[in-house]
């Protein structure tokens, strides 16, 4: 329900926002044939603080111009006051002169308040803006709802209090405070809020700090973890006021804990997923997320509620009146408090003491972005990447053919039929395999997403752990020009274990072959 009524008040919101813009100054009526520098100099009593930062850093003729990508910029601009309070809570800098004064910092704080897109409040997300800043961070959004006002919040960190000023190169936003850029780890974070500290204690215990305590621009090859964490006053309500507390519970007669087998080791990996979510990715989506753990969790966000491994345990919710108690048969989220983002990927909270469940089968859409190297070009927005190191890859290996990965856009518009607009491209007598997460055991519908009209295109085979799934797939037909891109079905398997599985595609008659995803559904 906390869900659906948090869209409702989003549309509400998006809608009063775009109805009540703010006025243009008499001396700027044509703002919108005007750009965002353009903006900030007419409004330089306000602003020239953080238009001194903008300056040293480097980036305030960029606001002058036109993005390269053709989809604008959107500023967040925190005026005078709003730097001044910065700079009074900082515990580096005294004045604003001082970080003029320090020039690196200048850059990264500048460019951390811009983001590589225009973006209307009625676009924000539920999460993070698709587009990274500047500075190569990414923001988040979350709605603030109090008795009297609502109100947009970035990164949890500063309220949006005048949206929406249309320029001829983007969006500029005002901001109540000073975005402060990320420069904590998830661990970090953790570390620094006492009301998480029996679940960072368990983190030391089972020694699992690294896995969340990086930075994923200084580790590249490094892919980040997205935490789902209890706070202390959760523990509390199940009668677990210490760590000491939490072992017994989980991991009774067995202080091993640094032990993957242990039990309080698996409860802390339990609650790491591999790959940064925001609470936007979880929406629409009925599926199995891995964990550092020896098992997944499923989320269900097709509902009205993000749904953590529902069906598997009943909890109790806070009783509203005397004799009223609710009964969930799911772990929630605490939408207001969650999408911190840090240098290791995205934390949020959930609202029952998560413990392992046995994993269920779920519908399963593999696009590749387990590869560190993919991410990185699909975070980079458009164009054509090439592989130009094959060792860097670790779940794909090709040969026969160079490979290249390809995200086609337009003006920001998609102009294919591809699934998130991006596939993997061979073309020539080439072998190329993906091993796939684990994936729980049972049995699925296996499907090729693939383009499938073009007389250039290979006629392949398909193979799953070395056994042929399914015929020969003839891939210059089977599309239309407005579909070219089709979902094929090869048939059935039956997986014994909870494994990674290896998908193999060779042709018989090489050609083109344009690998959009592999699918996986429970039978109907």
């Amino acid at each position: 329900m906390k869900k659906l009524i948090y869209f409702l008040i989003l549309v509400i919101a998006a809608g009063t926002f775009s109805c009540n813009d703010p006025d243009l100054e008499a001396s700027f009526e044509d703002l919108e044939k005007l750009t965002i520098y353009d903006y900030l100099m007419e409004n330089e009593e306000d602003f020239s603080s953080f238009i001194s930062i903008l300056e040293k850093g480097g980036v305030l003729k960029t606001l002058s111009a036109y993005n390269p990508n053709g989809i604008g910029y959107t500023l967040f601009a925190p005026n005078n006051d709003a730097i001044n309070q910065f700079v009074t809570e900082s515990d580096q800098f005294s004045s604003v002169n001082d970080i003029l004064s320090d020039e690196s910092y200048a850059a990264t704080f500048s460019r951390y308040h811009i983001v590589n897109e225009g973006v209307h409040s009625n676009e924000f997300p539920f999460g993070a803006f698709s587009e990274q800043t500047l500075s190569g961070d990414y923001l988040t959004v979350s709605f603030v709802i109090e008795a009297d006002t609502s109100y947009y919040k970035i990164n949890n960190q500063a309220a949006v209090n005048k949206p929406n000023i249309e320029t001829s190169n983007g969006y500029v936003h005002h901001l109540e405070v000073a975005l402060i850029p990320i420069t904590f780890t998830s661990y970090q974070w953790l570390e620094n809020n006492a009301a998480f500290s029996i679940f960072k204690q368990a983190i030391d215990l089972t020694g699992l700090k690294p896995l969340i305590d990086f930075n994923t621009k200084e580790e590249e090859t490094k892919q980040a973890v997205t935490v789902l964490a209890e706070p202390d006053s959760i523990y509390e309500k199940f009668g677990i006021f210490s760590v000491d507390d939490l072992a017994a519970v989980v991991s009774p007669n067995n202080s091993d804990f640094t032990n993957s087998a242990n039990g309080l080791y698996n409860f802390v990996a339990y609650h790491f997923l591999t790959g940064s979510y925001f609470l936007d990715d979880f929406v629409d989506e009925n599926t199995n997320y891995n964990t550092m753990s020896e098992i997944p969790l499923n989320i269900n966000g097709l509902g009205i509620d993000i749904e953590i491994n529902p069906g598997k345990e009943m909890f109790d919710t806070i009783v509203h009146q005397v004799g009223d108690t609710t009964f969930v048969d799911y772990v929630g989220v605490l939408y207001d408090e969650s999408n911190v983002i840090t240098q290791s990927g995205a934390i949020h909270f959930i609202n029952q003491l998560m413990k392992q469940q046995a994993p269920s089968r779920a519908n399963l859409t593999y696009q590749f972005y387990e590869e560190p190297v993919i991410m990185e070009f699909y975070q980079e927005g458009e164009g054509s990447f090439p592989i130009e190191d094959p060792e860097s890859l670790t779940k794909i290996e090709y040969s026969g053919s160079d490979l290249s990965y390809e995200i086609i856009k337009e003006d920001g518009e998609e102009i294919t039929n591809a699934w998130n607009n991006d596939y993997l491209i061979l073309d020539g007598d080439f072998t190329i395999s993906y091993t796939t997460p684990q994936i729980v055991a049972g049995r699925y519908t296996v499907f090729l997403g693939a383009e499938a009209f073009n007389d250039e295109n290979a006629l392949v085979e398909v193979f799953i752990d070395g056994k042929k799934i399914g015929g020969l797939i003839d891939l210059t037909t089977l599309g239309t020009e407005d579909s070219p891109f089709q979902q094929i079905k090869l048939g059935n398997v039956d997986f014994k274990s909870y494994a990674p599985h290896k998908i193999e595609i060779r042709p018989l008659i090489p050609g083109r072959f344009l690998w959009d995803y592999i699918r996986f559904e429970i039978p109907k």
